[in-house]
């Protein structure tokens, strides 16, 4: 059955008679999650997805930055040695970026990719990742496993999984057991590629290329970062009343959609009339050009960009 079968591997692993396993479901804590990797479409580009399944911390944002440490071990372990990095734009996609900034301004050396599109940016839309523009497309699990169903399922028309890699090895800080994922979808190929994908991942030493990545990342301050993005109590809403409206033909982007009211009336408080759009890649705040430099600046300062 299949609790004798899980016993089994269990044991195996706790021996040192297997380095990996393959399962269809695992109960992993908190804190750890897996690492799929899909075949993308557009160009032929195989792409990590981080994460797929489990989850790597409780805040969205937090386990966005984790994600993004762990998925590069994890291309690190398959031969990588310097994957590209982008963060698929979704909620808290903004706010992550900037986590992973500062890391990489203070010395954790993530190699940001780029956008296919004109504009660039290490944020991805999804002409981004059909093409595989980045080895490692960071996300929140739920969209990391949508991704991985579609990618692996559209040319059966979603009934069943032919191709990839499976939903992925297992990470997380302190974890070293490299236990992957399938799903009762999944057809021979992906079975057979999650397999290989743990052998490379097992012989490439994953768990100790987990342990370094965090390790550097907690050099250049990991923990503060991580302190500076978990979800703060809310408190009473302070009335702000917006200055007169006037013409808004500028955009400031990079403001994160969960942020981006409060970023404005930031801005009202300092007498400059703003407002929240949606633009073309994302929310942006809208200001008047002559205000626009100094608006950057107040939002710059108060941490919203």
């Amino acid at each position: 059955c299949e609790e004798d079968v899980a016993k089994a591997m269990e044991k195996a692993l706790d021996e040192g008679r297997i380095a990996g396993a393959v399962a269809l479901h695992y109960p992993f804590p908190l804190g750890v999650a897996t690492i799929g990797r899909v075949l993308t479409p557009g160009r032929g580009k195989p792409m990590i997805i981080a994460s797929s399944t489990g989850t790597t911390a409780v805040g969205r944002v937090e386990a966005m930055v984790r994600n993004a440490i762990y998925g590069t071990a994890v291309a690190k372990s398959i031969g990588i040695e310097n994957p590209t990095v982008g963060i698929l734009n979704v909620d808290g996609a903004q706010m992550a970026f900037k986590g992973l900034g500062t890391l990489k301004e203070k010395g954790y050396p993530i190699n940001f990719g780029a956008s296919v599109r004109q504009d660039g940016g290490s944020i991805l839309r999804g002409n981004d990742i059909l093409a595989g523009a980045v080895d490692v497309c960071v996300a929140d699990t739920l969209t990391g496993n949508v991704l991985m169903k579609m990618f692996s399922s559209f040319t059966t028309g979603g009934s069943y999984e032919s191709m990839g890699w499976g939903y992925g090895p297992s990470v997380g800080e302190g974890w070293n057991r490299i236990i992957s994922i399938i799903s009762r979808a999944s057809g021979a190929p992906v079975i057979a590629g999650a397999l290989e994908y743990t052998a490379r991942a097992a012989a490439g030493r994953l768990s100790e290329k987990v342990a370094a990545e965090i390790a550097e990342a907690k050099k250049a301050g990991l923990d503060a970062v991580l302190e500076g993005l978990a979800p703060k109590p809310a408190a009473a809403e302070e009335e702000v009343t917006a200055p007169p409206a006037e013409f808004t033909d500028e955009e400031i982007g990079g403001v994160d959609v969960l942020s981006i009211e409060d970023g404005v009336k930031v801005l009202w408080k300092e007498g400059i009339y703003a407002e929240s759009s949606m633009g073309c890649t994302g929310p942006v705040i809208k200001v008047a050009e002559k205000h626009l430099e100094r608006a950057e600046q107040i939002l710059k300062e108060a941490g919203y960009i």
